[in-house]
């Protein structure tokens, strides 16, 4: 079997489907231009419409100017291409601490820590996990369930297409990780994903920032959908 490659690491195999798929479809390029990557892109019913894009660096790292950065690249590329037919608002934010898990290096780099991974089918006759990520081998992510009973398996290799949602679960040990990685300089109780919120109406027309709107930490965890 051949090795993976960086290349394959860092594609996002965890991804979106419908409109976000859409919306994803357009940011990713404007986003890679400025040398930061894709995350997730989430559509809500927040506010009327929400339109969530997280992003980072490929070192995991993201502040304020980043996201400021990525907020201007991609509106106009929504504005052009318009998948979005109703008024909305734009937002693009770190992962934050408690973060989705899209790409098989997410995987490999939070080995040892705790995650939840749903899948879009039964895997070992189930569609949730939860528990230490052991890594990735092949196309598989590696998990020693936390929640198995004594007559199922721990250790489970699930494949990674058939992870339709993946995250880190916020922990004591995973707050001390990412601040020692430099991932923060907030305190513990406050994950860091700084938002950038930019108003559209209409037709993707776009109205800038709102007055006085500053960016913020916000929870990976805010504009989950329903």
């Amino acid at each position: 079997m051949n090795e993976p490659t960086t290349a394959d690491q860092d594609r996002r195999v965890v991804t979106e489907s419908g409109v976000a798929a859409r919306v994803a479809a357009i940011v990713e390029p404007a986003i890679a231009d400025l040398g930061y990557r894709l995350v997730r892109v989430r559509v809500t019913g927040q506010n009327g419409c929400t339109v969530q894009i997280m992003a980072e660096r490929p070192d995991g790292t993201m502040n304020v100017e980043g996201c400021e950065a990525v907020s201007q690249a991609v509106s106009p590329a929504l504005d052009v291409d318009d998948p979005i037919q109703v008024a909305y608002h734009l937002e693009v934010s770190s992962p934050g601490i408690d973060r989705p898990l899209v790409r098989p290096s997410d995987f490999a780099r939070w080995a040892g820590h705790l995650a939840k991974i749903e899948t879009d089918e039964p895997v070992l006759g189930r569609k949730r996990f939860r528990g230490i990520l052991r890594g990735v081998s092949g196309d598989a992510a590696l998990l020693s369930r936390d929640d198995a009973k004594s007559e199922e398996e721990r250790d489970v290799a699930i494949p990674m297409t058939a992870i339709g949602e993946a995250r880190l679960v916020l922990t004591d040990a995973l707050v001390t990780e990412s601040l020692r990685r430099g991932k923060s300089g907030l305190p513990p109780e406050m994950p860091p994903a700084e938002e950038i919120a930019s108003p559209k109406t209409g037709k993707g027309k776009s109205l800038g920032p709102r007055p006085g709107k500053q960016a913020r930490p916000v929870s990976q965890n805010d504009n989950e959908e329903e």
